[in-house]
């Protein structure tokens, strides 16, 4: 499989603190990869700097083998990057289908003054998003809270809700961060299934950061490993478990923290 996206010595320093150093892996096309490490390994700045929401100071990320780091936050999501958020950033005013109906203006073609003015693109941009709002919707099973608000559902649906709005953008890889906190091992089960299916029936590939293990150790073809901004590990699900420098990283004899 050809490389989707590709962190080359990739690494970002705050004044004299080095929160990742020389990051280098790939991410091939239709993977699910995770990204694990104890708190402070440097994932949510990785996170951040692949999306553009944070430069980097030396080393690059690619994208489709063209350079995406430093490049403006809109700009990296209209390529095709979009990022979920670990708070779930969602319209809490809005209906389900309303908040899959507003993510799609990113890719609009009418003009503000358009919409303004309900020109002839507004109109069909209108009538577009939301058929596949609709469409969207059913795929991930939320039908039945279409018309809910989203300051009522509880915190699966707000996560899949999160999905839905991140695939509202049409990406070609979804950036999850830490899609699992906080559910209930049966809503961890459902999300599962339902980022499985995300990569299997959209072909989306799947870049996620995550504490919960057994999930990771579930749902990834690979997994990468941080510790202290350091990149110590990678390889697939039974290679991590059994890697002592990663078995270490989480605070050695507690094997249960890396699902051994």
């Amino acid at each position: 499989m050809s490389a989707l996206l590709e962190f080359r010595g990739v690494t970002k320093r705050f004044g004299g603190l080095t929160a990742n150093h020389n990051i280098t892996f790939d991410v091939a096309e239709n993977e699910i990869v995770s990204v694990i490490g104890p708190n402070g390994a440097g994932k949510s700045t990785l996170f951040k700097m692949i999306s553009s929401f944070l430069p980097t100071t030396s080393g690059e990320i690619r994208f489709q083998g063209e350079r995406i780091s430093n490049l403006k936050p809109h700009t990296v999501a209209r390529k095709g990057v979009v990022r979920t958020f670990q708070e779930t950033t969602i319209f809490k005013s809005m209906t389900v289908r309303e908040s899959v109906i507003v993510a799609q203006h990113l890719r609009a073609t009418a003009s503000l003054a358009g919409y303004f003015w309900g020109s002839k693109a507004a109109r069909a941009d209108v009538q577009a998003f939301g058929e596949y709002a609709d469409e969207l919707i059913d795929f991930l099973g939320l039908s039945n809270i279409r018309n809910e608000l989203a300051s009522n559902l509880p915190q699966g649906h707000l996560r899949a809700l999160g999905v839905a709005i991140g695939l509202a953008t049409d990406p070609k890889i979804l950036l999850l961060d830490e899609p699992f906190a906080g559910m209930n091992h049966d809503e961890t089960m459902s999300m599962v299934h339902l980022v499985r299916k995300v990569r299997d029936d959209r072909r989306v590939t799947i870049l996620l950061v995550e504490h919960d293990m057994s999930a990771v150790m579930s749902i990834s073809d690979r997994i990468v490993v941080l510790n202290f901004g350091e990149m110590i590990a990678e390889g697939t699900p039974a290679e991590i478990q059994a890697n002592e420098r990663v078995i270490e990283a989480y605070l050695g004899s507690e094997d249960d923290a890396i699902g051994v």
